[in-house]
């Protein structure tokens, strides 16, 4: 399994970005996609995550509103659009997998995660 991640970058607070995280590998129809951040000194925090066959969707209180992750099926590909961003938003993102789906709770920690890909930086200057 491989997954990548783009489309990070520099942004004004206010601004938006969009996260893209491109799958491969295996067919992902009964996983759950998350995205993860992690600022210097922090632990890793939930941010979103898909069922990738239902769309079922959940976001951290921190993000909700201003985040929202979706999938394309035909290009194996999961995005998180950011609007809205606060310096505090400043991370490295990352991208996961977990087999089978989760519920509530059940999709937030990092440890519940089977894959991984090597981040993309966020900073959101004030």
């Amino acid at each position: 399994v491989q997954l990548v991640e783009s489309g990070g970058g520099l942004v004004q607070a206010g601004g938006s970005l969009r996260l893209s995280c491109a799958a491969s590998g295996r067919t992902f129809s009964s996983y759950t996609m998350g995205w993860f951040r992690q600022a210097p000194g922090n632990e890793r925090e939930f941010v979103a995550a898909i069922w990738w066959t239902h769309a079922i969707t959940y976001h951290s209180d921190s993000v909700k509103g201003r985040f929202t992750i979706s999938r394309d099926n035909a290009k194996n590909t999961v995005y998180l659009q950011m609007n809205s961003l606060k310096p505090e938003d400043t991370a490295v993102y990352y991208c996961a997998a977990r087999k089978g789906y989760c519920s509530g709770s059940e999709c937030y920690g990092p440890q519940e995660y089977d894959y991984w890909g090597q981040g993309t930086q966020v900073t959101v200057s004030s």
